[in-house]
């Protein structure tokens, strides 16, 4: 084992016979001069002769002795084992956080940021060994940070560096693989400070290996204090950047269901969105695409401009009722991660859909029912069922999806509490107006001054006076899902749409900016038709006109049916279904005790023998809590559950990444620096990263050695002073009077 940092600098000792070959270059110059007032001199120095030849050796050799520490200074010299420990070998610390976000596996020339993250490990491990002092070694990746209830798990926390680490090191490091979590080093810098405490060393290194993406690093306010935080605990901070340049990348970033009715046997529509990372434009791009494991046609996008996203629409249609799965994918590039998404659908036989009618021939329920199922040959996917007011207070609505109110004058206040817990859980609602509709109710029951469910207050009825000069349409629309009927110049019904009688909101009425309430269709006269908002997790309509054709002749319109359909799938669509999940989240579940046992098995994606058993525990509000965190991959996730009497059930959750953590652009580090001024560290990149062991070892000479050459030189000048000759000053007058 060599006793130095760099042994090759040795070769400077060469330079340690200058002074000799100066002094006798000087001996060289000097020639004989007759002078009488240097006689005496010469008597002395012959009576001294032997001490000033002595003091010139001494001198000459402590000339050499300074040349040869200024080499051993550049060499750093480090102490041998006992030695070492007695003048100051403390023990080191080093605490390496590894990035193993999926960002680290970009890849170039045969190798990827995670594979230079783990040779820098590597580097810091065998330099460590090479110590002849005590060393100790933490290693984290950022993806075993805690989340949620699951602890932190240290790869090493605090194992000593010996002849055998670099052997465990090895083996941790070889069966190492990028994670597909989008973790961030916030949360490993927040766990250090704790684990600063915990250390018994007497110098600690941090080494934060990364790839620096600009979406962290760029206002990193943070992570700065983080790192100033662990200045001032006295750590010794290295940046290490694990990639070189930003490469091109593109990600499916979504893959969802669209507003439609979703049921078995009805054609509906699926959206993929896909965004390009790069510099460049991305040009026929094919999406691949996958149904419950089978292949089916691929979606093209023909150009996504850099920095931007492209979504495209694709028919699906499943003919059973269920669960089923969907995958898309792309080519592979830069990164392989974010080229998957998934999607877990849980398909009904029907919708069901609530028709309460305030009339008893139940007039516009009838209208309303009809279009949203004309039945025959033609299949919606929706099921009406027609009810009287009182049904909403003495029958559960969870079974319903959607609620239409028509023509309805009151409500008791248990129908009016039942409706509005059934929207604020999520669910939608819409009202008809028609002559039975009090204004007065509505206002002081439903509208409640905005804090109830009704969008908007009501001043009384109203006809809409025909003006023959002006020949715009009764009725004109937003850009809306339930008006893409009229979207279509070539077939827009508006035209024929007539609208004779409505309900007026008050003059001057306007919706609040803050609030939810839009307005998405209004008549000629400007007045509003049709108002939406949104409640709690669900959204409510209000149509301020008839659904049969009383008071308008919509209904004997062909864009009735269409539109009433589109309003239906509109309202049933609850927010969040069918949302995927982040990688690395927690899977929790709460289970009813009465109806399912505690045994729950979790499948995880890829191999379905891979089956987790975990016991649900009780809760103190009474359900039964369960949760699975080992979500480290994207996928389909399935949970089986039991039934009190037997029965399995099972539900599936889509796992997918995080899409931003696909964005590869990075930062230099003159960048970095600019951002993090006040912090002291040293930057390093991967590809050239040396580690200094004398700096860190805590074992190098080389302080002591520069201690000691001020120290000589001083004592040469000394000796230098006293081998020259000094006469006295009586002599020296005398000699200069001679001269004179």
């Amino acid at each position: 084992m060599s006793y130095f940092v760099h042994p090759a600098l040795l070769w400077g000792m060469l330079i340690v016979g200058v002074p000799v070959l100066i002094h006798l270059i000087n001996m060289l110059r000097h020639r004989r001069v007759e002078w009488a007032a240097m006689e005496f001199l010469l008597q002395s120095q012959k009576k001294h002769r032997t001490w000033i030849i002595l003091k010139q050796l001494l001198l000459l050799l402590m000339r050499m002795l300074a040349v040869a520490i200024v080499v051993l200074i550049v060499a750093k010299p480090r102490l041998p084992d006992r030695l070492g420990r007695l003048l100051g070998g403390a023990k080191t610390h080093h605490f390496v956080l590894l990035d193993d976000s999926f960002s680290m596996s970009d890849r170039w020339e045969g190798t990827s940021a995670f594979d230079q993250g783990k040779t820098v490990v590597r580097h810091i491990a065998d330099e460590a060994i090479r110590q002849n002092q005590p060393q100790s070694f933490t290693l984290l990746r950022f993806s075993r940070v805690a989340h949620g209830d699951r602890g932190t798990r240290l790869d090493m926390q605090d194992q000593p560096v010996n002849s055998e680490f670099d052997k465990k090191l090895d083996g941790l490091l070889e069966k190492m693989e990028v994670s597909e979590t989008a973790a961030a080093p916030g949360e490993p810098l927040q766990r250090i400070p704790q684990l600063l405490a915990d250390s018994q060393s007497d110098r600690d290194i941090v080494y934060l290996v990364s790839d620096f993406r600009t979406r962290q690093w760029d206002d990193p306010t943070d992570l700065k204090q983080q790192l100033l935080e662990l200045n001032a605990a006295g750590a010794e901070i290295h940046l290490i950047n694990c990639v070189e340049a930003a490469r091109p990348n593109i990600a499916v970033t979504s893959l969802v269901p669209t507003e439609g009715v979703r049921t078995a046997g009805v054609p509906w529509f699926m959206e993929v969105t896909v965004e390009n990372f790069g510099k460049t434009v991305a040009r026929d791009v094919s999406v691949l695409l996958e149904e419950d494991g089978h292949s089916r046609p691929a979606v093209t996008i023909r150009e996504i401009p850099p920095g931007r996203a492209v979504a495209e629409r694709f028919q699906v249609r499943f003919p059973t009722d269920g669960k089923h799965e969907l995958k898309a994918r792309l080519e592979s590039d830069a990164i392989k991660a974010d080229n998957f998404r998934y999607a877990a659908l849980d398909l009904p036989a029907d919708v069901p859909v609530l028709m309460v009618d305030g009339d008893p021939g139940a007039r516009d329920g009838k209208f309303l029912s009809i279009a949203s199922s004309p039945g025959g040959s033609i299949t919606t996917g929706l099921r009406p069922r027609i009810e009287t007011p009182e049904f909403l207070s003495f029958r559960p609505l969870d079974e319903f999806r959607a609620i239409n109110l028509a023509n309805v004058g009151r409500l008791d206040r248990s129908a009016i509490d039942a409706l509005e817990s059934f929207v604020e859980a999520g669910g939608g609602a819409v009202f008809f107006l028609g002559e039975r509709s009090r204004s007065r109710f509505i206002n002081e029951e439903l509208y409640r001054n905005g804090e109830g469910l009704f969008p908007v207050p009501l001043a009384g009825q109203e006809e809409l006076l025909v003006d023959r000069l002006d020949r715009a349409p009764d009725v004109s629309v937003d850009d809306h899902f339930i008006f893409r009927i009229f979207g279509s110049k070539r077939n827009n019904f508006l035209d024929t749409v007539a609208v004779e009688r409505y309900f007026a909101v008050p003059e001057g009425w306007q919706a609040d900016p803050d609030s939810t309430v839009r307005v998405i269709a209004r008549l000629r006269n400007g007045a509003p038709l049709v108002v939406e908002r949104s409640f709690g997790a669900g959204r409510v309509l209000a149509f301020l006109t008839t659904a049969a054709p009383v008071w308008n002749n919509w209904a004997r319109n062909p864009s009735f049916v269409v539109a009433i359909q589109d309003l239906q799938a509109y309202l049933a669509c609850r927010s969040g279904e069918e949302a995927s999940l982040p990688v690395g989240s927690k899977l929790a579940l709460e289970l009813d005790p009465a109806e399912y046992r505690p045994q729950v098995r979790f499948v995880p994606p890829g191999d379905a023998a891979l089956r987790v058993m975990v016991d649900a525990v009780p809760t103190g509000a009474g359900p039964l809590a369960v949760s699975f965190s080992e979500t480290g991959a994207g996928g389909i996730y399935e949970v089986i559950l039991t039934k009190t009497n037997g029965a399995e059930e099972s539900r599936r959750f889509a796992f997918n990444v995080e899409p931003s953590e696909g964005d590869l652009e990075a930062l230099a580090g003159r960048n970095l620096a600019q951002r993090l001024s006040g912090v002291k560290y040293d930057y390093h990149r991967a590809a050239d990263f040396q580690y200094e062991v004398g700096e860190a070892g805590g074992g190098n000479l080389s302080q002591w050695l520069l201690v000691f050459l001020v120290v000589l030189l001083i004592c040469e000048q000394i000796l230098a002073w006293s081998a020259s000759y000094h006469p006295p000053a009586h002599r020296r007058a005398l000699a200069e009077g001679g001269v004179a």
